[in-house]
């Protein structure tokens, strides 16, 4: 039978460097499971794939969308399993890397079928969202679903904007078609987790953080200063030196709280990760010799 594997795990742990080991040993083409690694001009601050990586391997979802172009994890969902179709006819295993929680869950799990969004409708919020925030879009949530109101983060635009958008839609709350299906695929999952010592992963991640400075982040961000509004843009990295760039902190203010967000967000994926128990750890500070031994006997 025809498996996906899934190599995930939180930001900076090193998901890049094996997800191209262990495709280059199977070899399969990598299929990027991160919502912002997806967009045009953002590689810097995503940390992509470099291009010499992506002619070690072939990647998919990587670079190939406008930062002003919509996309969901449903979107994702039907795109890669479209995709994997294609691609299982010419490899039996094919390996998914990343650390978006949502696009991973898509794959594995599946999305709810929940009604298309009207383009007016969608243009028409995020309208409303440039010229007052997101405190009216709150508002509207908090009446139409006050259930997703109270679960749902306050304070990500894109998970607000698109909750009011489905009520408005299916004149229904969202919490109310949110089922969590379950979907069956048409092959196996194997799904690996990479971890490290907490000191050890901070450490990395703070470097990482400076390193991505030296490369260039700063001009990176700054060229899309103007489009700072956009959601692809709320993205660790860009939202902090955005601040910077309006006076609000010091360049030394701004590398920090992107090294703190960054830690952050690390401690949420894991939180999320280990609720699935269907996911094998390695842990790369204590084995990370025999990892590629490791995820071919998960492979069988």
């Amino acid at each position: 039978m025809n498996t996906l594997l899934v190599l995930l795990g939180p930001t900076g742990v090193g998901k890049t460097e094996w997800s191209i080991r262990i495709a280059s040993g199977l070899n399969s083409p990598v299929l990027s499971a991160d919502s912002r690694q997806i967009y045009r001009g953002m590689a810097i601050a995503t940390a992509a794939p470099t291009d010499v990586q992506m002619q070690q391997v072939p990647h998919y979802f990587v670079g190939t969308l406008s930062p002003q172009s919509y996309y969901s994890a449903s979107e994702y969902e039907q795109d890669a399993i479209l995709l994997l179709s294609e691609l299982h006819k010419k490899h039996p295993v094919v390996v998914m890397s990343g650390g978006s929680m949502l696009y991973i869950d898509a794959v594995c799990k599946g999305m709810d079928d929940l009604p298309t969004v009207d383009e007016t409708l969608r243009r028409e919020l995020q309208q409303l969202y440039q010229r007052e925030g997101l405190d009216p879009i709150r508002r509207q949530l908090k009446i139409l679903d006050p259930q997703f109101y109270a679960q749902v983060d306050l304070k990500n635009p894109k998970r607000v904007i698109h909750a009011l958008e489905i009520c408005l839609m299916a004149g229904r709350p969202y919490s109310s078609l949110r089922t969590n299906p379950g979907k069956r695929r048409a092959f196996r999952i194997v799904k690996v987790g990479f971890t490290r010592n907490r000191d050890e992963l901070y450490a990395r991640i703070n470097q990482r953080v400076d390193a991505m400075v030296e490369e260039g982040l700063l001009a990176e961000a700054k060229g899309f200063y103007p489009l700072r509004h956009l959601n692809a843009l709320n993205t660790v990295g860009y939202k902090e030196l955005f601040r910077y760039f309006d006076g609000d902190w010091s360049l030394e203010q701004a590398i920090d709280k992107i090294k703190q967000h960054s830690r952050n967000y690390a401690r949420k994926q894991l939180a999320w990760f280990n609720r699935d128990k269907e996911i094998a750890w390695i842990n790369l500070s204590r084995q990370e010799p025999d990892v590629m031994c490791k995820v071919m006997r998960l492979l069988g």
